[in-house]
């Protein structure tokens, strides 16, 4: 498998992907673009996200799942799989627009991610606004890498991945690390990245996207940047230079707002010389691999992973449909 190359896999599009799809259309778009207009909202759905880390969520029977605590946050440890190497970890940084949603919410990601990087999986839970804001975000992702290694994992052995804003804050982090002539991981992906925090209007996919109001994201950039320069790269990483980082993998849905993005990070990080699988599912809705559950298309995108870290970061064995099903 060459590591840098763009991939539009060629799969008929589920019965099950066609059904969520709609509903979104018709439910969660619709709802977006009518509450996500003032503070007020963001101030509710970080109050909902504090509710949500009490409710159960289930996961499967050889899923382990531990709490980890670090200087400025929390998180979890998730270990699901065979034959992983607890010499090596993946830190996950969820996604959520920076105002919503926990290491729990993302849990059909994370231990699928144990599965198939074969190694434990530490899913942080970052400060979020509107308490808290980006630098907050990625001072505690740089805090949780460094306590990585200073509990004596290797960079080598590190990967680091994430979604929609973790997936931006993935990419700050990389970028920061560089920045500051600190050793890289091995490897990074970046699922559906929010990547570009300008104010810039966005017309690919705006009646497209089953999911996200293009008008929304764009007003949360405002929100996020104010006071800010939001060409920073640190801000805007899709603007950065990426001459450096370790192998980037990208996988994005066709029809995102958030494509256009996704690709020019590709782009950029070429440019830099960072090989990159640019993957691009046609017609699959924002961050769907968190859909594993229920989407045959989720569970083919983590297989695609395992391949992408088979390559960039020595990960041994190949991935069934079976250890990524529920």
């Amino acid at each position: 498998m060459h590591l840098d190359r763009d991939v539009t896999p060629d799969y008929p599009m589920s019965w099950q992907a066609r059904a969520l799809t709609g509903l979104m259309h018709g439910t969660f778009k619709p709802a977006s673009h009518l509450l996500l207009r003032h503070s007020l909202a963001l101030d509710a759905a970080a109050r909902l996200g504090e509710l949500v880390k009490l409710v159960p969520v289930g996961t499967p029977e050889h899923v382990r799942v531990a709490p980890a605590a670090f200087s400025a946050c929390d998180g979890e440890w998730l270990r699901a799989g065979r034959r992983l190497d607890e010499g090596k970890v993946l830190l996950y940084l969820h996604g959520g627009g920076y105002f919503s949603c926990s290491p729990r919410t993302h849990r059909s990601i994370t231990w699928r991610l144990s599965v198939v990087a074969r190694r434990p999986v530490l899913a942080l839970d970052y400060r979020q606004g509107p308490v808290h804001n980006l630098a907050d975000s990625l001072a505690d992702a740089l805090d949780a890498y460094d306590c990585l290694l200073k509990r004596g994992y290797d960079a080598s052995d590190v990967i680091i991945a994430g979604d929609s804003a973790g997936g931006h804050l993935t990419l700050a982090t990389l970028l920061a690390l560089r920045d500051r002539s600190l050793p890289l991981p091995a490897a990074a992906i970046c699922l559906s990245p929010w990547a570009d925090l300008t104010d810039h209007p966005r017309h690919d996919n705006r009646w497209q996207d089953p999911m996200l109001a293009a008008g929304r994201v764009r007003w949360l950039a405002r929100r996020w940047t104010s006071g800010l320069d939001p060409c920073d790269p640190l801000v805007s990483p899709v603007l950065g230079d990426f001459t450096g980082l370790p192998p980037l993998m990208i996988v994005t849905g066709s029809t995102e707002v958030l494509r256009d993005e996704a690709h020019r990070v590709a782009v950029r990080a070429r440019e830099g010389g960072v090989p990159v699988t640019y993957e691009e599912w046609p017609r699959m809705p924002h961050v769907f691999p968190i859909l594993a559950d229920v989407l045959p298309e989720a569970r083919l995108a983590f297989r695609h992973m395992a391949g992408f870290l088979a390559v960039a970061a020595g990960v041994e064995g190949p991935v069934t449909e079976g250890e990524v099903a529920a």
